[in-house]
């Protein structure tokens, strides 16, 4: 007799806690909490999705060791995976300068402009570029209207100061003319 009523007991309890079990289940499923900084899972069809930035991060790396050709390559197939990421249009702009294709350099901080606006970093990369080139300038005009955004920026002011070295070597006095 006691070993009926141990197991109706039991499974009374089974059933009253199957349907406790549902209810925590639900509970977890439609009030989750939210983790900090939003939601971590994107989705393919977000539109912040990018299938890798394997090659924005491997041409970031290889431009910093200086090996520019192979950081071109890395960002030009960034932008082709991603052609909305700025990042990537900025270091393949930045890479083109570097082997000095400057043609392909300014297309390309055109399309960084098109989506992301003139911002401090690409206004200071034209201005680097110009004077790669020589067009020093097109540099300062370039260098002025970052440092004028954003005037505590020690790049631009390092910029800033080695235009004015290059500027100061280049100029010669108007007797010393050939």
């Amino acid at each position: 007799m006691r070993r009926l009523i141990l197991m109706l007991t039991c499974c009374w309890l089974g059933i009253g806690l199957a349907g406790c079990d549902q209810t925590l289940r639900e509970a977890a499923v439609v009030a989750p909490v939210e983790p900090p900084g939003g939601d971590p899972v994107q989705e393919p069809t977000d539109v912040k999705y990018y299938p890798s930035d394997e090659p924005v991060r491997l041409g970031l790396e290889h431009f910093n060791r200086g090996n520019y050709g192979i950081a071109q390559r890395y960002f030009k197939d960034a932008v082709e995976k991603s052609p909305k990421d700025v990042t990537a249009w900025v270091g393949l702009a930045a890479s083109y300068d570097r082997i000095r294709r400057f043609d392909l350099a300014d297309q390309a901080y055109a399309q960084a402009i098109r989506l992301g606006g003139e911002t401090v970093q690409v206004l200071n990369d034209q201005g680097y570029s110009y004077m790669l080139r020589g067009n020093l300038s097109a540099a300062r005009r370039k260098f002025e209207k970052a440092y004028s955004l954003d005037p505590g920026n020690p790049v631009i002011a390092n910029n800033l100061e080695l235009l004015n070295g290059s500027r100061r070597f280049i100029e010669r006095p108007p007797n010393n003319q050939p």
